[in-house]
């Protein structure tokens, strides 16, 4: 039996939260269906289903490529500035059918953050809480979020996108619904992991937010080094091994 942790109430998202399996196949609940020939997420979100019936009822591959379309404009442009022009010409369709979908552009932009939450939230999950080994659990977090990240990278830039999302529409919706995702996901990273490993006399609660603000910081490294998270398929691997020697001074200086 592990004890409890404390975990700081300033908990950040990190470059190594965020999950998926090892393959990228998943089984889920009635909130979410994937439906993975296409590699692509169609939702299925409790009590707002009915609300996009509409949507939901095209083919994946138009749903695909109005969410990705829509994802491209709102990351480039912000959500004031972005067009719902620029949509529906990327997604080629017409304007009047955009708005058929979703009421309004607020509307479609908090489908999209369900549409990344739920993705998230799906995948958080998949954390192998049987690996106790702190160390070893971020390492294979760090290969399974390139995975993923790979295979979604829209996903990842539109929520980087919202955390510096100034406006004061969309503001409100993005702290209730993405900032508790990366508590959770930083939650369950910690949990059930072996402190029996640390050396004696190590304050556990301060190594902890050490590592966690050290992932952190290298996170944000990262994500001013890339141009988009399609760029991950590139150097994903190149920053795996980075990482790996700063946790190799972490944990020689933390474990027996």
């Amino acid at each position: 039996m592990h004890n409890p942790i404390f975990l700081p109430s300033f908990t950040k998202p990190s470059f190594f939260l965020l999950l998926i399996d090892q393959v990228g196949h998943y089984c889920y609940d009635a909130d979410i269906y994937m439906n993975d020939r296409y590699g692509q997420f169609i939702l299925i979100i409790k009590g707002v289903s009915t609300i996009y019936s509409k949507f939901h009822n095209l083919k994946s591959e138009k749903q695909k490529q109005i969410i990705n379309a829509a994802i491209k404009e709102f990351v480039q442009s912000g959500f004031d500035k972005a067009s719902t022009n620029e949509i529906v010409k990327t997604a080629q369709i017409s304007k009047g059918s955009l708005f058929n979908y979703f009421n309004s552009k607020k509307d479609l932009y908090a489908y999209l953050i369900d549409y990344s939450v739920q993705i998230i939230n799906q995948i958080v999950e998949q954390i192998d809480l049987s690996e106790t080994d702190l160390f070893k659990r971020i390492e294979n977090s760090g290969l399974k979020k390139i995975h993923i990240q790979r295979k979604f990278p829209q996903v990842f830039d539109f929520l980087a996108s919202s955390k510096q999302e100034e406006s004061v529409e969309v503001k409100q919706i993005i702290k209730q619904k993405v900032d508790p995702i990366y508590n959770q996901s930083a939650e369950k990273l910690y949990e059930n992991i072996d402190l029996s490993k640390f050396s004696e006399g190590i304050d556990i609660e301060k190594a902890i937010e050490i590592l966690h603000w050290t992932m952190y910081g290298f996170g944000e490294k990262v994500i001013s080094q890339i141009n988009s998270f399609e760029d991950i398929g590139e150097f994903g691997e190149q920053y795996l091994e980075e990482w790996k020697r700063y946790s190799e001074i972490l944990k020689y200086s933390f474990y027996k």
